[in-house]
């Protein structure tokens, strides 16, 4: 069987000044980053009847689910017969990319090219997030240094450095040790991808709005308590500066030719997992059908996307597509790795209650159109899928199957057919899973238990102290954004299936002002990944041959 990169290789990609004239892209708003990737300088104006389509999935697992691969199979198939769709997809992080989880440009016969730069340095937005973000901690210490004119507490920074790469090590170190004349105080890293500028970028509508939530971050308290912002420090323009290229989004194509909006990249498990604003908005701009996704499983991802970003940006998702492939459900419902391939008709009963409570989320807490895509492997057996749709069909939802790896979007065109249909229905019911006038323990509690299905959640003494800390600031009408494990509903990973009874723990409460949300941190979970015991950057090569043929 061929490889994600040997089939990515024997197909020839177009130029891409072909793809912006296929999408609608004025040729004077494209800058280009050679011969396949480029800038869009075109200012979103979204047309009112571009639908849009949210691709999610059941909780992730060690099977593989495919939700990324499914996008893309999916706006293939919507532009089998005319042009009609756009992709709006993140950004890879490096953290996966050389970590566990790997890239995320799809797969097989779905995939957005080319797939070695996204999943590597792209345009250099990463960078640049990360850059802008540093600068700020620079000038943080600077001002402490320099005689601390805005009386900035030392031990109370509540900004972070951040880098690119799953590292532990960085989770706790010590600044300005054996400095002279320095402070030293104790520091950590997040990964770029849970940062608050990532957040930030996401988020912003035009560089006015960037500027202006760049100096909204709160980077630290004064020794009586009162808040100390970046504003305060004069970072917002120098910030922005550094960030002006990576506010364009970034066009790219699939291997079918259908335009690829790819921007932005927050992590859903510790971020709020969503491409950005700007690239949403710019595919409704030019295409009547808009594909975007959001990470990890629904309870993460979607429920993000729903609460969070349609909530800041005024977004309405016309249907939701949740990705479950037979593999992952037996494995929730108590298979073994090893025997996935095998029949197994008891264990995928056991594991369907996963794939039903995130549909019943979709459909009864947010009220909208669902529709779920059963990603086929080989070793699925008739009887399999039948038990998927006879399941979903019990809950008056369609369940379509799909085999966009193998054969890309003609092994989606029912998925098509079916998800065109649901746009059509009316969405005005969408509600969101709490309300603005919540309190913030509200919210998280309407959070865990509507979505979850947890019975309670119980909020530790750190994030109770946060909370006070907090009240100083106008943080009432915030969305909350939860830092949970993405392998499970509950907050410990090793719960899979549909967990009851369970209590969720919050360990800490976190500002983004900048952003315009909190974040709520639970269970163990940490805003910088480490590697794990052998990660992908283990034996990667760049072979003879590819340097050869010019590759590299």
């Amino acid at each position: 069987m061929a490889t994600d990169i040997e089939i990515a290789r024997s197909i020839e990609i177009r130029p891409i000044t072909e793809i912006a004239q296929r999408l609608g892209v004025p040729q004077n708003d494209l800058e280009l980053y050679g011969k396949y990737k480029a800038k869009i300088s075109t200012k979103p104006n979204p047309n009112p009847q571009s639908k849009l389509i949210l691709v999610t999935a059941i909780n992730p697992t060690a099977a593989g689910e495919g939700k990324t691969t499914v996008s893309i199979g999916l706006a293939d198939a919507l532009n089998h017969k005319e042009d009609v769709a756009c992709l709006a997809l993140r950004e890879p992080s490096l953290g996966p990319v050389f970590g566990i989880k790997g890239g995320a440009t799809g797969g097989g016969y779905s995939q957005i090219v080319p797939m070695e730069d996204i999943n590597l340095h792209f345009t250099g937005d990463f960078h640049a997030i990360t850059s802008a973000n540093n600068l700020l901690c620079a000038m943080i210490d600077n001002s402490i240094f320099q005689g601390n004119p805005l009386g900035i507490d030392p031990n109370n920074v509540v900004f972070n450095r951040t880098m690119d790469v799953n590292d532990r090590a960085l989770r706790g170190i010590l600044v300005s040790h054996n400095v002279k004349d320095a402070t030293p105080r104790a520091e950590k890293f997040n990964i770029t991808a849970a940062c608050e500028v990532m957040a930030i970028l996401t988020l912003a509508e035009d560089i006015v709005d960037l500027k202006r939530r760049l100096g909204n971050i709160l980077v630290a308290y004064t020794f009586d308590g009162q808040p100390v912002y970046a504003r305060q420090l004069h970072a917002e323009e120098a910030m922005a500066i550094l960030l002006k290229d990576a506010l364009k989004a970034n066009l790219v194509q699939t291997l079918a030719g259908t335009p690829a909006i790819v921007h932005c990249g927050p992590f859903a498990n510790i971020a709020h997992g969503c491409n950005s604003v700007i690239a949403t908005r710019l595919a409704m701009t030019f295409k009547p059908y808009v594909v975007t996704e959001a990470g990890f499983g629904a309870d993460l991802g979607a429920e993000k996307f729903l609460d969070v970003k349609c909530r800041l940006a005024n977004l309405k998702p016309n249907v939701v597509v949740v990705v479950a492939t037979v593999r992952a459900l037996k494995l929730n419902g108590g298979a073994d790795k090893a025997n996935l391939a095998t029949e197994d008709l008891v264990a995928l009963q056991n594991g369907m209650c996963n794939l039903e409570r995130h549909v019943s989320n979709i459909v009864n807490v947010y009220k909208l159109p669902c529709v779920v895509a059963v990603n086929r492997f080989t070793s699925d057996t008739d009887r399999e899928i039948d038990m998927v749709v006879q399941a979903m069909a019990k809950m008056g939802v369609d369940a379509v199957p799909c085999d966009v790896w193998g054969k890309g979007g003609l092994g989606a065109l029912e998925l098509a057919e079916v998800v065109k249909s649901k746009c059509q229905q009316d969405n005005s019911t969408f509600t969101f899973a709490y309300d603005d006038n919540d309190t913030v323990e509200q919210k998280i509690t309407k959070i865990a238990t509507k979505i979850y299905g947890a019975k309670d959640v119980v909020f530790a003494e750190k994030a109770r102290q946060s909370l006070k800390n907090l009240s100083c600031l106008d943080i009432s009408k915030l969305p909350v954004v939860v830092a949970k494990t993405q392998y499970s509903f509950s907050d410990d990973a090793k719960l899979l299936g549909a967990p009851k009874d369970f209590t969720v723990t919050i360990r800490d409460v976190e500002y983004r002002g900048g952003a315009g949300f909190l974040v709520a941190i639970a269970g163990s979970m940490l805003l910088m990944p480490g590697l794990p015991k052998k990660p992908n950057a283990v034996g990667m090569t760049i072979s003879q041959d590819e340097i050869i043929d010019g590759l590299y």
